[in-house]
């Protein structure tokens, strides 16, 4: 009935009007546990997998050099700056020995039950707020629906096709968040100590809007309060280096946004007030407390946002990425937003359910095939790759010796059947840095942006290179192997090629 509480528990408040949070946990059983598992399973083949792409530049390097130390003797600094600050390559790398699997199906696992994780932690905030079971289960399978989702300005989705730090600290802020709705703070203190272990940038953001649930009367000073306590030293002053990686990367700074971005930004706000003035009507247990709260949190960091983005020394905390706290945002807001459209629109009506949820998930599963248009939809340890690209790579990881150093035009993951594959993540060899991943790695740490600068300067004009080109480049780095398009360069021997690529040798 309209206005009837959907849950007894998570209804009553004080005179003050702040929420009780409730005092017992709900169980969960085999039936649930199984649906999501199926959504898990779902959720991939509707999205797909892609294990060595994008951000595995980054992170698979740090899981095999900790595996194999003699692996990446050159530019390792480049992916080791992110490795050392995480227990991610740990984590990973012990799970493989623990296993004896292979490390790409190992990953594979992880991905899974990362996504497992996090939709089971959706589950448990959902029941809290919605007793009618079709409600629970549309706002889960919207949020599943969307993982791939790009989350306004902020070049992150809700969830990765590959297994990430931000896998892990995405499940795992969930699963505290949920934990602290549940009134179970010794758990949700545990998910918290975690997700500042395998993501202390994220962790900011949990920190920040678990607070607010805790303690709202002190939402207005308790976020600032945690970012002034980040010691100074840990953003040194802005280089003109740096300001290059800035300018490679224009969502570090909001000012930079387009206005499409911005839409991204203040509708989910406004989304957010109008669900929380409802919610407060209607009773939907602690609904109506987390939307006012998350409404108060996008405020915030929006605001600091803006802060530092203005031209001058504050430019130095971008590497901050305050608008990242959107994706705790977006993933709140689509669950609870699912769960009133399941509640109130849907209810039990197959056809309602088929008529959303049919054409959303073609809609999604489209854009993921036309934004790796040259790979297959689920890239599987075990299934061999159609791409040009990874062919090659391939090649080099079993053909070329552990300690040769290749350079790859700088671009090389934006180039016409690239599918933006990690030559480090799958060759499992040491480059010359790129114009992409590794000018992520110099945006987070400004020590590497000198160097990162001067090595993409030195292949300007890379389609132009000639034998004398690469031959400097040897002598200036020590390159002794490179990556090159059709048809080439001459004077060099290349015992691989494909349709696409040569593998050639600097002698």
């Amino acid at each position: 009935m309209r206005g009837t509480p959907a849950h007894p528990i998570s209804n009553d408040t004080n005179r003050q009007g702040t929420l009780k949070l409730p005092r017992q946990v709900l169980r969960t059983g085999v039936r649930e546990l199984l649906l999501l598992v199926a959504l898990t399973g779902g959720a991939v083949v509707l999205h797909g997998y892609h294990g060595g792409v994008e951000d595995a530049e980054i992170y698979l390097p740090g899981v095999l050099k900790n595996l194999n130390p003699a692996l990446y003797p050159r530019n390792s600094e480049f992916f080791g700056s992110h490795a050392g600050m995480t227990l991610y390559p740990t984590l990973i790398a012990g799970s493989i020995r623990l296993s004896h699997l292979p490390a790409a199906t190992v990953m594979l696992l992880w991905h899974l039950a990362t996504i497992f994780g996090f939709l089971f932690a959706c589950f448990r905030i959902a029941r809290l707020c919605f007793s009618e079971k079709h409600a629970v289960w549309c706002g889960v399978a919207l949020t599943a629906s969307l993982l791939t989702l790009p989350v306004a300005g902020t070049a992150l989705y809700i969830m990765d096709q590959y297994v990430t730090t931000r896998s892990f600290s995405t499940a795992a802020s969930m699963l505290a968040l949920a934990s602290i709705l549940e009134r179970r703070y010794a758990a949700a203190g545990v998910w918290v100590v975690f997700t500042m272990a395998v993501h202390p940038l994220m962790s900011l953001f949990l920190l920040a809007l678990a607070g607010m649930l805790v303690l709202f009367e002190s939402a207005k000073t308790l976020a600032p309060a945690m970012l002034a306590v980040f010691p100074l030293t840990l953003f040194p002053p802005v280089s003109n280096s740096y300001r290059a990686v800035l300018q490679s990367h224009p969502y570090f700074l909001l000012t930079n946004w387009a206005w499409y971005e911005w839409l991204g930004i203040l509708a989910p706000l406004v989304m957010l007030i109008a669900m929380a003035t409802y919610g407060r009507r209607a009773c939907f247990g602690p609904m109506a407390h987390v939307l006012k709260v998350l409404a108060a949190f996008e405020a915030l960091f929006m605001a600091v946002a803006l802060f530092i983005s203005s031209p001058g020394p504050l430019e130095r905390f971008a590497e901050l990425q305050p608008m990242r706290c959107l994706l705790l945002v977006y993933i709140l807001l689509f669950l609870l937003g699912g769960c009133l459209l399941g509640q109130w629109v849907l209810r039990r009506r197959m056809w309602r359910w088929a008529l959303l949820f049919a054409p959303l998930c073609a809609g999604m599963a489209l854009a993921q095939v036309q934004l790796f248009p040259d790979s297959g939809h689920l890239e599987l340890p075990w299934v061999r790759s159609r791409n040009s690209w990874v062919e090659g790579f391939d090649w080099i990881r079993t053909h070329t010796p552990q300690d040769a150093y290749f350079a790859l035009d700088p671009d090389y993951q934006r180039l016409p059947g690239e599918d933006v594959h990690g030559f480090r993540a799958i060759s499992q060899r040491s480059m010359v840095a790129d114009n992409w991943n590794d000018s992520g790695a110099a945006s987070m740490f400004p020590a590497l942006a000198r160097e990162w600068n001067e090595q993409v300067d030195a292949r300007r004009g890379w389609k132009q290179f000639q034998r004398s080109d690469f031959l400097r480049l040897k002598a200036r780095y020590g390159v002794d192997w490179v990556v090159l398009q059709h048809p080439g360069a001459f004077g060099l021997v290349c015992p691989y090629q494909n349709e696409r690529i040569l593998v050639c040798r600097i002698d």
